[in-house]
């Protein structure tokens, strides 16, 4: 079996403080990886890394640069993000490796995402954990833009055939007026009215850009707080779950 499952910028850091862990928990996420029966593929958000550098410089999923300094700074930033990651799932016996979008995928000039995911499946089969980010990615006609985790997750899922799709969030799912944690999305028209963005720089969209996203997907994927992540990884489905294409999945 096996799972791809993100762990959110604002989970792995500060979002307010510049280049700033949220070392506990990382801490935990890294035990509860290092706990998991499957095959797991890791993807992480930039938080306070990524996004604070992909702002100054103007950067994001449709507005590109052709400014190499900027290029570095993005993708440097994310890479020490990435490093502290790694590290830290293997403090926890996890056999982690990096692999960095910047140097594996594209986007096309229609903006869409080619990520050859045949280098993440050979390091499954091999009992490697390949740990992803949130990246500056070459997009044709645009110079570079911003690839975020969750196009990374969908882009994983698809290819590599997932059986189940996490994404630990700050929140526990995708909340109603009410701050109620929806139980099913089926469609984005269901929940248009209540999703917002997020106070903290976000060049990715926030939770809308989060569930159109997803909607993308065949397999069924849960949104879900980091105090969900042991349960995810035990196979129940807590949070909020995005069906999608799954149509009468449950």
């Amino acid at each position: 079996m096996t799972v791809v499952v993100k762990l959110g910028g604002s989970v792995v850091t500060e979002k307010d403080e510049p280049e700033t862990l949220a070392e506990a928990a990382i801490e935990r996420a890294a035990r509860a990886v290092a706990n998991a029966d499957e095959g797991v593929v890791v993807v992480h958000g930039g938080g306070s890394f990524g996004h604070h550098h992909a702002t100054r410089h103007s950067v994001s999923r449709t507005d590109g640069t052709t400014d190499a300094t900027a290029v570095r700074e993005i993708h440097g930033a994310m890479k020490r993000l990435n490093d502290a990651m790694v590290e830290a799932l293997a403090a926890a016996g996890v056999p982690a490796v990096p692999v960095h979008p910047l140097s594996a995928g594209t986007r096309d000039a229609d903006g869409d995402l080619d990520l050859p995911t045949e280098q993440v499946r050979t390091m499954l089969d091999e009992g490697f954990v390949p740990v992803l980010h949130g990246d500056v990615i070459a997009h044709a006609g645009a110079g570079a833009t911003i690839v975020s985790g969750d196009e990374l997750v969908v882009a994983l899922a698809t290819g590599l055939d997932a059986d189940r799709v996490g994404l630990c969030s700050a929140v526990p799912g995708v909340l109603d007026a009410d701050d109620d944690v929806i139980d099913r999305i089926d469609a984005f028209e269901d929940v248009a009215a209540v999703l917002g963005g997020s106070d903290a720089a976000d060049v990715t969209g926030g939770m809308a850009a989060k569930v159109r996203t997803l909607l993308a997907l065949e397999t069924p994927a849960s949104i879900f707080a980091l105090t969900d992540l042991d349960a995810f990884f035990e196979g129940d489905r807590p949070g909020t779950l995005v069906a999608g294409g799954s149509g009468n999945e449950s």
